[in-house]
């Protein structure tokens, strides 16, 4: 039974008052027990879907690792500096390989163009002597 007081929406049960109370309590630690459980549900279905292995998924991110490498490419023969960054340009160069290797002289260029990238590789990563590439970090 509700003490005398205010009547209504405004007011408190006895167990309530003043922030006392054995039910006062129990609520607390039970809206922080919540916030933790949606914090660790969170944190489980982003870990969920950073390893997530279905075939879509894995066919998009080597998709994406090989769109990487391929513009790696490009800024690595320098083009996008000696263009500007103009994007335009570098994809008017594309079109323009791609129409050369696409006529009669394709063949010739295609083996041109093979030797001096792999002569462009290869003085990228020299070689020990036995005759294997070295990695980076044992490169003087």
């Amino acid at each position: 039974m509700r003490e005398r007081g205010r009547h209504g929406r405004n007011a408190e049960l006895r167990s309530f008052r003043a922030g006392r109370g054995d039910l006062h309590l129990r609520l607390i630690a039970t809206l922080a027990a919540l916030s933790r459980n949606r914090a660790a549900c969170n944190r489980h279905q982003g870990a969920r879907a950073r390893h997530d292995m279905r075939t879509w998924q894995v066919e998009r991110r080597k998709r994406t690792r090989h769109l990487i490498e391929l513009g790696g490419l490009v800024v690595k023969a320098g083009i996008v500096d000696l263009t500007g960054d103009d994007r335009a340009m570098i994809y008017g160069a594309l079109l323009w390989m791609a129409d050369k290797l696409q006529s009669e002289d394709g063949e010739r260029v295609r083996g041109i163009w093979i030797k001096l990238g792999k002569m462009a590789f290869e003085a990228d990563h020299p070689a020990d002597t036995h005759g294997r590439t070295r990695p980076p970090q044992y490169r003087a």
